[in-house]
């Protein structure tokens, strides 16, 4: 089971940015996909962004794209989610995931095997 552990999280104003972290298990960052999650009250979790494990590749939501930049550190087993130009929008609980060898589709929460424990961002106007 891969272990995934979030920070970063916070309170801060709009226009404003924040860089979160998920920390994961040995050599997951290097073999598995990793994606982050987003989830507001009430609602359903959305998919945010996912990078390949093999050639990095990434790929946005539209409401995050141009703003929210996934990247990963293989010798740190760290994959960190720069967030740029929030508001009150991005007011959420986000979560790291993984997924490994799939045919699930990257946007489905239900692809992903392994989850964080998730961290509140929260955008004051």
């Amino acid at each position: 089971q891969v272990q995934l552990v979030e920070s970063g999280g916070g309170l801060v104003q709009a226009g404003g940015s924040l860089r979160l972290s998920c920390a994961a298990s040995a050599s997951t960052v290097s073999r598995y996909a990793m994606g982050w999650f987003r989830q507001a009250p009430g609602q359903e979790r959305k998919f945010v962004a996912r990078i390949s494990h093999s050639s990095g590749a990434t790929v946005y939501a539209d409401s995050v794209t141009g703003r929210f930049t996934i990247s990963r550190d293989n010798a740190r087993n760290t994959v960190y989610l720069k967030m740029n130009s929030l508001n009150s929008a991005d007011t959420c609980i986000y979560y790291c995931a993984a997924y490994y060898k799939t045919s699930g589709s990257y946007y489905q929460a239900t692809t992903y095997s392994s989850w964080g424990q998730g961290t509140q961002v929260t955008v004051s106007s």
